[in-house]
């Protein structure tokens, strides 16, 4: 399957979390209030004490190629859309400046701050389909006009 929505007029967003807040959530709830439609990651720099990733070897039919890590690391990228099923990657990096990547289950604690940017498509809707091919819920980008919930 593919999507193809065309262009759109950008509006961009600026958010910060701090300590102890959890990011996956924090980033879907403030997407949530402000009802954007197909939002996604422009820039985010900050730390975190935990992650959960699923590994790039994950399967439709083995999705529990996942890592937890604890400690303290850098964001070194997000990237990634924001509908309700996001589909978030993070590359972070340890004390030694190691780095490690995932797609984003959750449990990212913020430790000291996660300044984010978010971009906005507006003339667009952004939902997830399941794909048969892929076995995972795939991004399908239509212009607003022909969104249920204009």
């Amino acid at each position: 399957m593919s999507s193809a929505g065309g262009g759109s007029s950008l509006k961009v967003h600026a958010v910060r979390f701090g300590p102890g807040q959890e990011l996956l959530g924090s980033l879907q709830a403030f997407v949530a209030e402000r009802r954007l439609r197909a939002p996604f990651i422009i820039t985010c720099v900050g730390s975190v004490t935990k992650a959960t990733l699923r590994l790039a070897n994950a399967t439709a039919t083995n999705t529990n190629e996942m890592i937890h890590l604890s400690g303290r690391f850098e964001i070194v990228s997000l990237v990634g859309t924001l509908n309700p099923d996001a589909h978030l990657h993070i590359c972070l990096s340890d004390f030694e400046g190691k780095t490690v990547g995932g797609h984003v289950m959750g449990d990212l604690e913020v430790f000291t701050t996660a300044e984010v940017v978010v971009g906005e498509a507006v003339d667009l809707q952004f939902t997830r389909e399941m794909d048969d091919g892929t076995g995972f819920p795939e991004l399908v980008v239509k212009p607003r006009s022909q969104s249920k919930d204009n």
